[in-house]
């Protein structure tokens, strides 16, 4: 195995050897934790809405680093906004506050309807952000929890016990305790959690589309019903729009889509994802006066939350989807794209549902994982996000014109997949 070091070069980092993916794919083994399995690809660069492998191949990204990149790759309004922000002010820890937090916070504030009672707090990542929105369900005074089977709200412990999936849990039990499941979409579940001591919940967190599970949204009866049931009962009413924030469904936040939560207003909101267009950030957002009131000085906190270099990534990536009228080309494009596959009436797509950029296509067999494979293969980077669904969350820019080989690709899958 040759030597592989980092230099500057022209005053970036260079490496000293131009690897192909399989050293690369070693060096990986020999490196890092095997927490994520074997990496499907080594990619060095990007650009808008492709990425390149360490051997020079292109690939249409329709995942985004799961909903992450809104602004695609290298988008050059937020590398300069990044690079001039560095260049005057990395990080200050948080005994001290900055323009870009501070008018960060504003803007989320007044896209969210809230400006002037809600209040923000700054973290890394959607699983610190979720775990921010634990303490806050627990300043309640009440421990009662309850979420939803199939959610998704991140891996930390706190995050965790939300989180409804046996395998991501079962390996790190006992977990913070308190939290009790109900039924998806279940009307009469989620009536009789209240029914049943309902003064003593604390809080419920739920994702309007629940994106872990299949791109699978909430009946806007069921959101309308959380509501009136948490209000009734003095508990928090919590939205995880990590993934579906940012205007991942055509609207800044997905509750704010008439086709899903449009008339409430929740209690408490976390983002990350989309929110930093792939600078890590996220944050819990307070929408009233009382749950703002909740968390006090020394009761949490972070060291890199709020970062102004993570701040000014944030603006960066408000600015550009409002320069460039985002969020309806979001809303067209989606529909578009969905109304396109559904008229292929290709015999092993079963259903096709989403809205704005996040889709899902479900398969009439378990053929999600080889379905992704093989697109990968043809220079098509998808998600397989559960064994019969595959999840599409490319950058908010893209275009119908750049979708054509994904319509290409799904034309030609033979009608027999399963069966090769």
């Amino acid at each position: 195995m040759s030597e592989v070091t980092a230099h500057m070069d022209n005053n970036t980092v260079a490496l000293n050897e131009s690897h192909d993916s399989t050293a690369w794919l070693t060096r990986y083994t020999e490196t890092m934790l095997n927490t994520f399995g074997r990496p499907q690809r080594v990619l060095v660069r990007g650009d808008g809405v492709h990425v390149w492998d360490a051997d020079g191949r292109k690939y249409l990204d329709l995942l985004a680093g799961i909903a992450v990149n809104s602004l695609g790759h290298a988008h050059p309004t937020l590398t300069a906004a990044i690079s001039a922000q560095l260049g005057t002010l990395g990080h200050v820890s948080n005994f001290f506050a900055t323009p870009t937090q501070i008018t960060l916070a504003h803007a989320l504030l007044e896209r969210a309807g809230v400006l002037g009672q809600g209040r923000v707090f700054f973290t890394n990542s959607g699983t610190e952000a979720n775990e921010a929105a634990f303490k806050l369900a627990r300043r309640t005074g009440r421990s009662r929890i309850l979420a939803l089977t199939g959610g998704f709200h991140g891996r930390s412990m706190g995050a965790l016990a939300l989180t409804h999936k046996e395998a991501y849990r079962s390996p790190f039990e006992p977990l913070p305790a308190g939290v009790e499941f109900i039924e998806f979409n279940n009307i009469d579940a989620l009536t009789q959690a209240f029914a049943d001591n309902g003064d003593d919940v604390a809080a419920l967190i739920c994702e309007p589309i629940q994106g872990e599970a299949g791109v699978k949204p909430l009946q806007a009866s069921f959101l309308h019903l959380a509501r009136e049931l948490t209000t009734r009962h003095g508990a928090l009413f919590i939205l995880d729009e990590v993934q579906t924030g940012m205007g991942r469904t055509g609207y800044w936040f997905a509750h704010q889509n008439p086709e899903l939560g449009a008339g409430i207003t929740p209690d408490a909101m976390t983002l990350a994802k989309g929110l930093g267009s792939g600078f890590p950030i996220g944050a819990l957002i307070t929408f009233t006066e009382q749950a703002s009131q909740l968390l006090g000085p020394g009761q949490h906190g972070t060291t890199f939350g709020g970062n102004p270099v993570a701040a000014a990534a944030g603006l960066a990536t408000i600015g550009v989807i409002e320069r460039d009228g985002l969020l309806v080309q979001v809303r067209n494009t989606g529909d578009a794209l969905r109304e396109r596959v559904r008229a292929l009436n290709h015999p092993l797509i079963s259903d096709v549902r989403g809205h704005g950029q996040l889709t899902a296509m479900e398969w009439t067999a378990p053929i999600s994982a080889r379905i992704t494979e093989h697109a990968l293969e043809h220079g098509i980077i998808l998600n397989a996000v559960n064994p019969t669904a595959t999840r599409l969350s490319p950058p908010l820019i893209i275009t119908l014109d750049d979708l054509v080989p994904f319509f290409d690709f799904l034309a030609g899958l033979p009608a027999h997949f399963d069966k090769e």
